[in-house]
């Protein structure tokens, strides 16, 4: 693992930052600063839409099942606990600056929608490659990536955070919690398209909500340490603060390095998926749906990942010598187990909400490539490979599931900024 750990450090430790701060900053300017109307955004996901395909709501909730999940948590963990308090600072700017390219992303794919001989949409960001800019070996490679990193991303991550917090709390081996997930994502999964998004628009809200609540409480009762925690975010975050107790050698570069990576992680902005979900929307305007799914990134990044790494950096200050007793996915466990109640309970079901809903939707977006590529042949194949996967993410130790994660990120993220850019003068705002 160290070729590619040192890797991913030199990547994302300079060139893919730079390419991706530039991307959202494109954006932001060219666009007008889109991010103003997320309030319009929002009202118009509690709306009705006419068309057939994913409705309003269900679309929102479908992007966020696939991205709202451990990264939230896990991935927001991992990040103060490499990059320390300063990590959280740049994993929120990713979100905020990060929002106008999912509008890109999802105005271009629910623009050019193309259907099949059968009458089935077709879109994303491999049909834009393909049949907008003439790209075939990029659409191709989006593609593979997309497969690649439904198995890795949309599966390995999540179910080694149930199996590793089942452990923990309930005693639960991996082997059995892996089992019981897999069979659950699969009845889902045989029943198709419908059952996936009634599925996230009943269990994102509610789980967003409940684990929302559990860090409100934790804040609440820990009130003392909510002012320090952000003046440390902001200080750790430009590198201008000496850490003592278990938390030194934090330098800018991990806090921008840790931050925008697992920033990017939990929304994806740039990588092209929120287009999926757009394109096989019922709404019909694509400037609507682009607020509607630009939403989705606020939700995610700008609001949960915010609470979630400022209840850590909180814990971080008032039990410093606690901070290295843990592993880096299980500094969240040590925060809730704090609560006067069923600290340990919130998180649990929180982490394993959030990680069945990103299964369910990820296993979306991995059938989207696969079609692509294969066309409808197959299409067993991709689910029977896609629970294979849900059951050996849950026994990987998570260091290697993380390093895997950044690395097949890249894949998806080069020929995505590529549509973006070559596709940009057909750009619109409302």
């Amino acid at each position: 693992m160290q070729p590619l750990f040192s890797l991913n450090q030199f990547l994302w430790g300079g060139p893919i930052l730079l390419l991706l701060l530039g991307i959202h900053l494109y954006h932001t300017c060219k666009l007008g600063f889109i991010q103003r109307k997320i309030f319009q955004g929002i009202r118009l996901s509690l709306g009705v839409s006419e068309g057939t395909g994913f409705s309003r709501f269900g679309s929102l909730t479908t992007t966020l099942a696939a991205t709202l999940g451990t990264g939230n948590i896990v991935g927001v963990s991992t990040a103060v606990y490499l990059g320390g308090p300063g990590a959280v600072f740049w994993c929120w700017l990713t979100g905020l600056f990060g929002m106008a390219t999912p509008y890109a992303e999802t105005y271009l794919c629910a623009k050019f929608r193309y259907e099949d001989q059968k009458g089935n949409l077709l879109s994303g960001p491999m049909y834009l490659l393909k049949n907008l800019l003439n790209k075939r070996k990029l659409a191709f490679l989006y593609s593979i990536a997309l497969c690649l990193s439904a198995f890795f991303i949309g599966c390995t991550t999540q179910s080694n955070a149930i199996t590793e917090n089942c452990s923990q709390i309930f005693g639960v081996a991996p082997w059995a919690s892996a089992i019981v997930t897999t069979f659950v994502v699969g009845f889902i999964l045989i029943q198709g398209k419908n059952w996936i998004e009634k599925f996230s628009m009943a269990i994102v809200p509610s789980m967003a909500i409940f684990f929302f609540g559990g860090c409100a409480l934790y804040l609440i009762l820990h009130w003392h340490y909510v002012i320090p925690a952000l003046v440390s975010i902001g200080k750790g975050a430009f590198g201008i603060q000496q850490f003592s107790g278990g938390m030194a050698g934090f330098t800018l570069g991990r806090a921008v390095r840790y931050g925008v990576a697992r920033g990017l992680f939990t929304n994806e902005a740039g990588l092209g998926t929120a287009g999926l979900v757009a394109g096989h929307a019922s709404e019909e305007q694509p400037e609507k749906q682009a607020l509607i799914s630009m939403s989705a990134s606020f939700w995610d990044t700008v609001v949960l990942c915010a609470i979630t790494g400022l209840v850590l950096v909180a814990y971080q200050l008032e039990y410093p010598s606690e901070w290295l007793l843990y592993s880096a996915g299980s500094l969240s466990a040590a925060a809730f187990s704090k609560l006067p109640f069923f600290g340990d309970e919130i998180l649990t079901v929180a982490i394993v909400s959030f990680a069945m809903a990103t299964l369910v939707g990820w296993s979306f977006f991995g059938m989207q490539g696969f079609q692509f590529l294969f066309h409808e042949k197959g299409k067993l194949i991709y689910l029977a490979l896609y629970l294979v996967m849900i059951f050996v993410g849950g026994i990987l130790p998570l260091s290697v599931v993380w390093e895997l994660t950044d690395f097949i990120n890249l894949f998806l993220l080069i020929p995505a900024v590529f549509m973006l850019i070559g596709a940009r003068k057909y750009l619109s705002h409302p």
